[in-house]
């Protein structure tokens, strides 16, 4: 007996009433699996997919291209056998049933799509040494999936990149560039995404404004609107610092597999200067200063087309491993396109590795509603007076944008100096467990 089964809305979480459907990858008529991606939907944090919780075949689509559906909202239609029908809704579990855009199957309605490959089956491609040319795409429009990639690698079937670098004796993975919690291969030239066409005569194109983009900027805009921004900063001299993370960092990447950055150091000192100055990680509320207890750090992470703030929680219950660790999750998710909206939430105060692209100084843009945000510069070498005499030092520049309403000069002063101190107090003899 055939039933029909309507695909609802999910309640991607809790202070998200609506999503918008981007485009729908399945049209009436054609198959789905369970948990297969049907649609793609668009929401002010991260992309998704909404998988069909029961397999069938689709009937009817409920909702367009380009609309907002409310949470709950049914947007399509299913048949299925009764067996399948008793599937639990989507919206029961959605820690199960929803995917991030970068497990989406990278398809796109629009052909040809052979030779365009998202980031996710890029990165997949390189830890494994394929060569994408040598793979037959499944997805629409004949592109290459993450699923084809790991096909591949499990057909045991030699990649050209793969056999040069075991010529030359080099592991692919240890070519992929690690500088902070920005992890590329190289930068990449954001890649454009059209709708319609070129003005007659006019060398201008329409770029349709996605949410996440759109997010952007009403965030910046309300944060350089609503709050007195000020700034400052401190030079501080890492040098001790470089030295320890050269003796520890290939024993730690041996022991955990994972690189050892800076970044890892400056959020301990940052943590350990916020527990003696709390007033750092507050809001402001209007007729009172909102003083957080608990200390999540939030990292302004640069992607290719936006800026995203992944979240550790409870970084102060954390050592120099335990932040590492951290760290270079919510690299690997964001440059897989992982994150889920709960890595998003409950910052309280943000660092950025700015250095990671050799800026040694800039005035951060607060992550509203936070009442700070701290840049850590690139590491340069310069000459330096100590006692009287010149000596080449590793220097680096922290650059601190704070909300006037909440902070003043001098605390905000005495809170560098602190992180200052605590990042100099580095020695040969300190610890990361």
């Amino acid at each position: 007996m055939k039933t029909m089964t309507e695909i609802v809305m999910p309640q991607l979480a809790e202070s998200l009433v609506s999503a918008t459907i981007d485009r729908w990858l399945k049209q009436p008529g054609d198959r789905i699996d369970m948990y297969e991606p049907i649609c793609e939907l668009l929401t002010d944090k991260v992309n998704a997919e909404l998988p069909s919780t029961v397999a069938g075949t689709l009937v009817k689509i409920l909702v367009g291209n380009g609309e907002n559906v409310p949470v709950g909202t049914p947007v399509c239609i299913i048949e299925t056998e009764e067996s399948a029908a008793n599937t639990q809704e989507l919206h029961s579990s959605p820690s199960v049933a929803v995917e991030t855009a970068g497990q989406r199957a990278d398809d796109d309605d629009s052909a040809p799509m052979r030779n365009r490959y998202s980031p996710a089956v890029q990165q997949l491609a390189s830890e494994h040494g394929v060569r994408l040319s040598d793979l037959t795409g499944t997805g629409l429009g004949g592109r290459v999936t993450r699923k084809d990639v790991l096909s591949y690698v499990a057909s045991g079937k030699p990649g050209a990149s793969a056999a040069a670098a075991s010529a030359s004796g080099v592991d692919p993975k240890a070519q992929v560039r690690s500088s902070g919690i920005h992890l590329s291969e190289t930068p990449r030239i954001p890649k454009i995404e059209v709708e319609g066409t070129t003005l007659p005569g006019r060398g201008e194109t329409f770029i349709d404004v996605t949410p996440i983009r759109n997010t952007i900027a009403r965030n910046m805009r309300q944060s350089v609107s609503e709050i007195p921004h000020a700034w400052t900063m401190i030079e501080v001299d890492v040098t001790n610092l470089v030295m320890l993370r050269n003796k520890l960092k290939n024993e730690f990447m041996k022991r955990e597999g994972i690189n050892l950055t800076y970044l890892a150091f400056l959020l301990k000192a940052v943590v350990n200067a916020i527990k003696d100055y709390p007033i750092m990680n507050s809001t402001w509320a209007v007729d009172k200063i909102i003083v957080k207890r608990d200390i999540n750090i939030s990292l302004a992470v640069g992607t290719e087309d936006s800026v995203l703030t992944p979240v550790i929680k409870n970084a102060d219950h954390k050592n120099v491993a335990g932040l590492a660790k951290e760290i270079d999750e919510l690299a690997r998710k964001t440059r897989e396109g992982k994150l889920n909206l709960s890595d998003m939430q409950g910052g309280t105060f943000t660092v950025n590795n700015t250095g990671s692209f050799g800026s040694i100084l800039s005035y951060p843009i607060i992550n509203y509603p936070q009442a700070a945000i701290l840049t850590f510069e690139s590491i340069v070498k310069r000459p330096v007076v100590i006692n009287d005499m010149i000596a080449v030092r590793s220097m680096a520049n922290l650059c601190l944008s704070l909300d006037h309403r909440i902070l003043d000069g001098v605390i905000c002063g005495r809170f560098l100096q602190r992180v200052k101190d605590n990042l100099e107090s580095f020695n040969m003899e300190s610890t990361l467990y």
